[in-house]
């Protein structure tokens, strides 16, 4: 395969970083062919940044020839202030939360317009859930996804609101105009309810962590079996994980 675009349109760093996001959660390992297609780069081109990235550590080469993504990389990963330095604080509380509810706990950031998970504790009992480390899902269908649309800027919420919503079941929220109901009511009550929006069985609950300034750096949630769910007794418990992580973070509410 040729690359679709001439070297002068593709910058070397582009095609470098084109190389790294052929991988996600569907496609945790590829051959080179794979990559080469993924990336949307020649063969050729593919096998010189391939090489490269394996040599420094960001990708790793198994006994079936396939790559995946290097050890190399979490090492650079665990730097990020919204990721592995957040969950390090965070970790206690969300313990604690789990022991109170036995339930899946999770703790998310915004990246864009999807929430973007960066910890999560699950039973053998909990309710399942389309949920891992590192996975992104829109805002607008989950709990932690609300909770930081809500606390996000005017125009963020504009913007979000102006394009089609993705659906995921029949209780997923797809008018723009609801949204605005809920986030409003988000704003309100500062605890997020998704009610069956990616799947059918579960509800979440979700309530905004703050920095220092009070800003909304991050949410945390718990995700019950939407026919047992006991919202007004989750409601307190996971506002005060939040309020925890919060204060760890450097938050002095007034």
């Amino acid at each position: 395969m040729e690359d679709p675009l001439p070297t002068t349109a593709r910058s070397a760093p582009d095609r470098l970083l084109s190389v790294l996001a052929a991988f996600d959660h569907a496609h945790p390992a590829l051959t080179l062919t794979d990559i080469s297609r993924r990336a949307g780069l020649s063969l050729t081109t593919a096998h010189r940044l391939v090489g490269a990235l394996t040599q420094w550590g960001a990708l790793e080469r198994d006994e079936s020839g396939a790559y995946h993504v290097g050890l190399r990389l979490w090492e650079v990963a665990a730097l990020a202030p919204r990721g592995l330095a957040l969950r390090q604080v965070a970790l206690p509380y969300l313990e604690d939360l789990y022991e109170a509810t036995h339930e899946n706990v999770q703790l998310a950031v915004r990246d864009g317009h999807d929430v973007v998970y960066i910890e999560w504790l699950s039973g053998r009992s909990a309710v399942g859930v389309r949920i891992r480390v590192g996975a992104r899902w829109p805002l607008h269908v989950t709990g932690v996804g609300l909770a930081l649309l809500a606390h996000g800027d005017p125009q963020l919420q504009e913007t979000y609101c102006a394009v089609p919503l993705a659906s995921y079941t029949d209780h997923t929220i797809t008018d723009s105009a609801q949204l605005r109901r809920v986030l409003a009511e988000v704003r309100r009550t500062d605890v997020a309810v998704s009610n069956r929006q990616v799947t059918d069985d579960a509800l979440s609950v979700a309530a905004p962590v703050r920095g220092p300034g009070g800003t909304v750096v991050a949410a945390v949630s718990v995700v019950v079996p939407h026919a047992d769910a006991r919202v007004p007794a989750l409601i307190p418990t996971v506002r005060l994980a939040a309020r925890g992580i919060s204060r760890a973070l450097g938050w002095q509410p007034d």
